[in-house]
């Protein structure tokens, strides 16, 4: 197979072979009647070996008027190899699209290899296109101080408390919903919250001054015999004709840090983003296993996204070396 591929635009429906149409229509036939799926993720499957099998037919041409038909015997490893060369180097698709792709690939020659089409399935060996995950949203200095300002300025206390306790104990949106009142321990000098987490951990979150203050001040206005420590405002009617005491879902949650990032002119905010926040900023001074057990981390690897720098974060570094 030569390597001088000529260059080819991404056509939505290319032109195959007899052959390599039937070998489209055979699989097609076997995702249709042998597989659960739904009629676009049929279709997507078969887009996707149609521009494989287009790709195989014009590199095996090699500059002549016909070349050799699409089958899934004459496709080896480097073709799949090369086709995943040019889906990012001539086609430049993000590394989601390539991987949807190759995907779709390993998915029908697995088919392949099982009705016997092929001795050896030559996509097995292939990998998928690494992905980047770009670093979770860093909440700036100004950011933080207009969304507390918007809080003081048109919410409650119980608002201000979960947003304050939110940026200074780096809970999970679920974790700061769920806690009780006698979860909550604080003394002249120091603090915690006792935390159930993820697959019921326990663990207990230290609190500074700034969020100790907020909970003291917090649990004064706070219903005597309240089961949670931030009740929901809504509540059904119970049997007794009072109101259902639960605490504040996860979904008002982020109704309420959605409606004060709006009043500060913080755009796309979410709860989320003030764990973050959290782990940024403690990240700075902590080492990484502490701060992993903060944030209720089972591997340091998830702990390390708060290293990473963010594209601003790499912009000003460069910009540091500028001549200009």
């Amino acid at each position: 197979m030569s390597a001088n591929i000529p260059p080819m635009k991404r056509d939505p429906k290319p032109v195959l072979s007899a052959e390599g149409e039937e070998e489209i229509g055979r699989y097609g036939r076997h995702l249709i009647e042998g597989q659960d799926l739904s009629a676009a993720t049929v279709r997507n499957y078969l887009s996707d070996l149609r521009q494989f099998a287009a790709f195989c037919e014009a590199s095996w041409a090699d500059g002549e008027e016909a070349g050799e038909p699409f089958s899934p015997a004459s496709a080896t490893t480097p073709t799949i190899t090369l086709y995943r060369s040019h889906l990012m180097n001539a086609l430049e698709l993000k590394p989601a699209s390539i991987n949807r792709h190759l995907i779709s690939i390993k998915r029908y020659f697995g088919w392949a290899t099982d009705e016997g089409l092929v001795s050896r399935d030559p996509a097995k060996a292939v990998k998928l296109v690494p992905r980047v995950v770009p670093p979770p949203r860093h909440l700036t200095d100004r950011e933080e101080a207009a969304l507390v300002s918007a809080v003081e300025r048109y919410g409650g206390l119980r608002d201000r408390t979960m947003i304050v306790v939110a940026l200074h104990s780096g809970l999970r949106a679920e974790e700061l919903c769920k806690l009780k009142p006698d979860r909550v321990k604080l003394g002249k000098r120091s603090g915690h919250l006792e935390v159930w987490g993820k697959r019921g951990k326990h663990r207990e979150v230290p609190l500074n001054v700034t969020a100790r203050e907020a909970l003291s001040e917090w649990l004064e206005e706070l219903p005597e015999g309240s089961e949670w420590l931030f009740p929901s405002r809504k509540g059904k009617t119970n049997s007794a004709g009072g109101r259902e005491t639960r605490p504040v879902g996860v979904r008002g949650l982020g109704y309420v840090v959605k409606r004060y990032s709006e009043l500060a002119r913080v755009e796309d905010l979410s709860c989320h983003d003030l764990r973050h926040r959290f782990g940024y900023r403690m990240a700075e001074r902590t080492p990484l296993h502490r701060l992993a057990q903060i944030m209720g981390h089972d591997s340091l690897d998830t702990t390390m996204v708060y290293v990473r720098g963010t594209q601003g974060d790499l912009q000003r570094a460069v910009e540091e070396i500028a001549w200009a």
